[in-house]
């Protein structure tokens, strides 16, 4: 960071200061001092000029206003951002809260306990409390609407500090004795807090001040210290969270008066005086340190005391009250952010997030893209590429690491020391990651080059030679195979001297050893690396081969090095903000191989102060341009061009123009850059040179840009003399800046006759195509402005421009426009389809009408498109693949046969599981792999037991007698576990109408066959041929219904047996005793046994009994509980059926085998009966006229 005095505002009648403080939101800045002194300023910034943002703007007092109530002097002045409050006290122990009101402040409320002074005052985060601390020991807690919420007295105690932590549950307390007491927000002790940093301290010491940041801007890393407290003798310590017992301990060796965090956390200003060694008079400072305690930069400040410091909102001023002053410094902060290939990328820390938001913002096309990097250390950028450094995730503790450094930073770090491990993240310009190194030694500083990384610590610097995807010319490719035997990978350390003589490889271990003389910056070109050292040494080495070339010795500690395009000169900016430049290729006096240090003499007299940032010219090394406070120079030779006022950070210079960026305003809304804040300036030739061309002529211009010569001042040139037709002068300027397309560009005008023709050429390669446009069609060429158009892509002109003109257009030029249209619609895509769809049917692409069919989901257009088609399309089979992939089979197979692919045809079928479809194609394309297909898919089915899936299957592919096997045997299977016996009957029924369809099938099959004329016998007495031949199973297909018909029986008898009918029962459950190859026999003639003794057929049931006492399947048990029931019924009835029952049985005996009615379960003995079409079953007609549906296989009753 950079820091300078900028502006300085008088308090009138000489008053002193006591205190200042800004408010962060609002801008107001608030000054108490003696006679009861209380100001509010207000500057804000004036100006039209939308160039003018931030720092580089005139600032004005917007407000000054005295607020009368006090009549001591004002102690002590806080803000309350949330409420736009003022809180001030006096040394009378009078507190006034002041509110705003349309514009100026008053009175709002009045405290005074007029028994001691107040020491201090803090509000909360929320602005919701406020605590006051009295010298005499007394706290109070009250609420922003002026309640009091507890009070309490500290006896025995003198406070002069108070600070509340961010969560508002604790309360700091600092004792006038250095003491900090710690309480939670009730008012109850916790315990004290450990002072680090006195240690070895001597004579009594106060507290300066406390500060603890709320987070409100975010954190720089995670776990970041942030409460600081600081004692008067200089001493200070900045902890993570109140009880933190390593705190980072800094001795500032100065007379402390006052602290403050800036906005974010980053920075702490420290604010007293500090006694020169040689001079007994003591000046005031600011020192600024990290949260880490790294001192950033000194601020002297005249005056005779400070009194008070105070950071604006942003963080780039600082308001200090010095006597009865209030001095204002500018603030340059040092952004993490680079440049590279039109992106401008940033970091910046979010209150809700750890990590660093990282932006890349591409400026020519306004597109950002946002990265999360973890504890970000720096962002570096060169070419088209950028390195994000930071800590890696994991820390590898030190075994017994202590690590004593010298006093030279005056930093003591009472922390335990740990090696970490970083990495260097090579991303493109939208944030992509295209290569990472982990390293051990810590990247304080990074540069980069083409080929190569660099990274130092204080101690050492590494080298790594990235690849990335990227053509290289020849002389580079030679560079990288040369470095490519010592390894991508390099370190060295800065006291190891680098002659080049033994390339074995470097020691690793030596990185780590400490130097008297650490690195302070470093920067690098392609062929020089130039390394500064705290002492002002500056070394330099030649790339990629690592060799020490030369030493330099400067009177100050360089803090930014950069080198010009040929490594010729280098440009330093030392800490107190002084650019000097150093002439690399002069040698003053040479020295033997040593590597003694040599004494370089001053190339130059070149010297400018308050320099923060600058950038050399990337095409002319003569050519730089600084930012000097809140001015821009820009130097040729030397020789400083007239300044512009902003407070950009330069991004990059390069044709004459700079571009700057506006970092502070991109701050303050980092997440919606805005291109107002990237700001273009040329310099003073290129200005000259346009003024010139415009104002005098070419002429003159010509001679000027000689004197001045710049490919871009060439090429403003040859554009200008294009413009008046001047081609003499544009082909020489062409020549000059080397651009070979306007060569050829002037050639071609000049073998055009036609002036208004060449003016329309001018006006195209100026981007004027309208103008263009406009003079071909005067001149009656259209078909020249359709060509322009085509060129341009502008279909939609073309098309309107083929259709205006008069005469006949070209229709193969018209189906161009057409199509165009068309694939600019369908490149949009989402509703743009149905546009395409208009202009492809125009344009006749069928291929592309096809997809936007498609693509919108209208299968009836792709349809009518397949009919429009001819045979054997190409289009075709792309159009069957889509059916296929929306399951439409039918369509895609109509698009497979037509284009003759009836093999496609066929898979597509399979794949949608149409095996019918698929087996009457393969039969009538003659396929006999289906089959072998059909059979594979079967068995993968079966092996995954999905039995039920294989009968589909074979169902659908017409292979009826192969699905009824697998169904007989899932119903045998159900059968024998025994489940509900209506579920069998319906699997028996199910595959007796697959055999029905199997018998079906053959009889078809055998019409078909047959030629001429024959009977219906020839054909019966074929399929039965045809089925022994095709059937392996004769049993299966002679006795289809066998089963279906033993559980309809089975059913029909329970059925009337519980519906009373005992009769009908036991005649029915006779019945049942033909089918024992199906139903166990137990179950029959235990419901036989049954059945009979509720009809009192005794005879019947003794038999029953005989059958199951004789069943070998019964155990004995079982067999032992059939006899005692025989025993039982047979000791109280007589083994002998009822003469009628009797006559009934021997009645069917004699009349042969009758058929069985299905409904009753009767014999039928009448000459007409019903009969089902399906299963091929009787009953009597008067029952079955009850029905609707065959009661054994469900067939609708004719």
């Amino acid at each position: 960071m950079f820091i300078y005095l900028s502006k300085k505002i008088a308090i009138p009648n000489n008053i002193h200061l006591k205190c200042v403080s800004w408010n962060k939101d609002q801008g107001f800045i608030a000054c108490g001092g003696d006679d009861g002194l209380l100001r509010v300023l207000k500057l804000e910034t004036q100006t039209d000029d939308a160039k003018l943002k931030g720092l580089a703007a005139p600032s004005n007092l917007s407000m000054n206003q005295t607020l009368e109530g006090h009549s001591g002097a004002v102690q002590v002045v806080t803000w309350n951002e949330q409420y736009e409050k003022l809180t001030t006290s006096d040394q009378n122990g009078l507190i006034i809260v002041w509110m705003l009101y349309k514009g100026a402040w008053y009175e709002e409320m009045i405290n005074n306990r007029n028994k001691s002074v107040v020491r201090s005052m803090s509000w909360n985060a929320d602005g919701q409390k406020i605590c006051i601390v009295y010298e005499d020991g007394a706290v109070i807690v009250g609420s922003v609407d002026g309640n009091r919420i507890w009070g309490k007295e500290l006896k025995g105690n003198q406070l002069a500090h108070v600070a509340w932590s961010p969560d508002s549950k604790i309360l700091l307390f600092g004792m006038a004795n250095g003491e900090v007491q710690i309480y939670d927000n009730q008012g109850n002790f916790i315990m004290k807090m450990t002072i680090s940093c006195l240690a070895n301290a001597t004579g009594a010491v106060s507290i300066a001040g406390i500060h603890w940041y709320a987070g409100s801007g975010g954190y720089v890393e995670p776990d970041c210290p942030c409460l600081a407290i600081c004692f008067d003798n200089g001493r200070c310590q900045i902890m993570r969270y109140e009880n933190d017992e390593n705190p980072v301990c800094i001795d500032t060796l100065m007379n402390v008066v006052s602290i403050q965090w800036n906005h974010c956390g980053s920075v702490l200003a420290v604010a007293g005086s500090l006694r020169a060694s040689n001079l007994e008079k003591e000046f005031n400072v600011v020192q600024f340190y990290t949260p880490f305690g790294e001192h950033l930069r000194t601020l002297k400040v005249p005056g005779k005391q400070m009194t008070g410091v105070a950071w604006e909102g942003g963080g780039l001023r600082i308001g200090l009250a010095v006597d009865s002053y209030i001095y204002f410094a500018n603030i340059r902060p040092d952004y993490k952010w680079g440049y590279c290939c039109n992106t401008v990328v940033y970091a910046y820390t979010k209150p809700e997030r750890q990590e660093y938001c990282v932006i890349f913002w591409d400026t020519k096309n306004n597109e950002k893209f946002v990265k999360y990097v973890k504890s970000l250390m720096s962002i570096t950028t060169s070419g088209d590429f950028c390195i994000l450094a930071s800590k890696a995730d994991d820390t590898q503790p030190q075994d017994d690491a202590e690590l004593e450094s010298e006093s030279h930073a005056r930093v003591i770090n009472i922390r335990l020391l740990c090696v970490f491990q970083y990495v260097l993240i090579l991303c493109n310009s939208i944030g992509t990651p295209l290569d990472s190194k982990y390293i051990d030694i810590d990247p304080l500083f990074v540069t980069m080059t083409k080929t190569h990384v660099i990274a130092a610590s204080k101690e050492a610097f590494y080298l790594w030679q990235y690849r990335v995807a990227k053509k290289l010319t020849a002389l580079e490719i030679n560079q990288v195979t040369r470095t490519k035997k010592e390894g991508r990978e390099r370190v060295y350390h800065i006291d190891s001297n680098l002659s080049g003589a033994n390339d074995s490889g470097p020691d690793f271990a030596k990185a780590f050893t400490a130097t008297r003389d650490p690195i302070c910056c470093i920067t690098a070109t392609d062929k020089t690396l130039i390394v500064g050292r705290e002492s002002g040494a500056i070394h330099r080495y030649s790339l990629p081969n690592v060799v020490l070339i030369q030493k330099y010795t400067l009177n100050n500690r360089a803090y930014y090095l950069s080198m010009n395009c040929n490594s010729s000169r280098l440009a330093i900016i030392d800490i107190a903000g002084v650019l000097t430049l150093l002439d690399l290729e002069v040698r003053t006096s040479t020295d033997d191989s040593s590597g003694n240090q040599v004494s370089a003499g001053d190339p130059s007299k070149f010297e400018r102060k308050d320099v923060w940032d600058m950038k050399w010219a990337n095409d002319n090394p003569d050519l730089f341009a600084m930012m000097e406070k809140t001015r821009m120079y820009v130097f040729r030779n030397l020789d400083p061009e007239e300044p512009i006022q902003t407070s950009g950070y330069i991004c990059n210079f390069e044709d004459l123009e700079i571009k700057s960026v506006l970092l502070d305003e991109i701050m303050k809304d980092p997440e919606r850059p805005n291109k107002d804040n990237l700001i273009n300036f040329e310099i003073r030739s290129l200005r000259d040179s346009r003024a010139l061309i415009e104002k005098v002529g070419i002429k003159d211009a010509s001679q000027f840009i000689k004197d001045n010569p710049h490919p871009r001042l060439w090429r403003l040139l040859a554009e200008a003399a294009l413009q008046k037709l001047d081609l003499k002068t544009a082909e020489q300027a062409f020549v000059r800046c080397k651009d070979y397309q306007g060569i050829e560009f002037v050639k071609r005008l000049g073998n055009l006759q036609s002036e208004p023709m060449k003016q329309a050429e001018v006006a195209a390669y100026f981007s004027r195509f309208e103008e263009a446009e406009r003079i071909y069609l005067d001149m009656d060429r259209r078909d020249l402005a359709i060509n322009l158009r085509i060129k341009l892509g502008d279909w939609f002109r073309v098309l309107q421009l083929l259709k205006t003109g008069s005469g006949d257009c070209d229709d193969t030029l018209l189906e161009q426009a057409y199509n165009a249209i068309g694939d600019y619609f369908a490149d949009r895509q989402k509703w743009y389809w149905v546009n395409a769809v208009q202009y492809y049917l125009q344009g006749c692409n069928q291929e592309r009408l096809a997809e936007c069919y498609y693509m919108l989901e209208d299968y009836d257009g792709l349809e009518r498109l397949t009919a429009l088609l001819p045979e054997n399309h190409k289009l075709l089979s792309e159009i069957g693949q889509m059916f296929a992939t929306v399951g439409m089979c039918e369509q895609a197979v109509n698009a497979y046969l037509k284009c003759n692919q009836p093999k496609a045809a066929v898979d597509t079928c399979v794949h949608l599981n149409q095996w019918n479809k698929a087996v009457e194609l393969a039969r009538t394309h003659n396929m006999k792999e289906i089959k072998c297909l059909l059979s594979k898919y079967a068995s993968h089915l079966l092996e995954k037991k999905k039995t039920l899936e294989a009968v589909e299957l074979y169902r659908k592919a017409h292979h009826f007698l192969d699905a009824a096997k697998l169904m007989f045997k899932i119903a045998n299977e159900e059968a024998k576990k025994r489940t509900r016996p209506l579920r069998v009957k319906k699997l028996f029924v199910l595959a007796a109408r697959l055999v029905e369809n199997f018998h079906e099938q053959v009889k078809t099959s055998q019409q078909s066959k047959a030629k001429g004329k024959k009977s219906e016998a020839t054909f019966a007495l074929a399929g039965l041929l045809e089925e022994d031949a095709t059937s392996s199973d004769n049993r299966i297909v002679d006795n289809a219904w066998r089963g279906a018909e033993a559980y309809h029986f089975f059913l029909l008898a329970q059925r009337q047996l519980y519906e009373g009918y005992m009769e009908n029962a036991m005649r029915t459950a006779l019945h049942l005793r033909e089918y024992e190859d199906i139903i166990p026999a137990v179950e029959i003639y235990s419901l036989l046994a049954i059945c009979a003794t509720t009809n009192r057929a005794f005879g019947t049931c003794s038999q029953a009994f005989i059958k199951l006492e004789s069943l070998e399947s019964l155990v004995p048990e079982q067999r032992q509980l059939y006899e005692d029931l025989a025993l039982e019924i047979f000791t109280k009835y007589t083994p002998k059926d009822s003469p009628m029952v009797e006559r009934e049985r021997s009645a069917e005996g004699a009349e042969g085998k009758l058929p069985t009615c299905i409904v009753t379960g009767l014999p039928i003995q009448e000459y007409q009966f019903w009969m089902c079409s399906v299963c091929k079953h009787c009953a009597i007609e008067q029952e079955i006229s009850k029905y609707n549906c065959c009661p054994l296989c469900h067939s609708p009753v004719a």
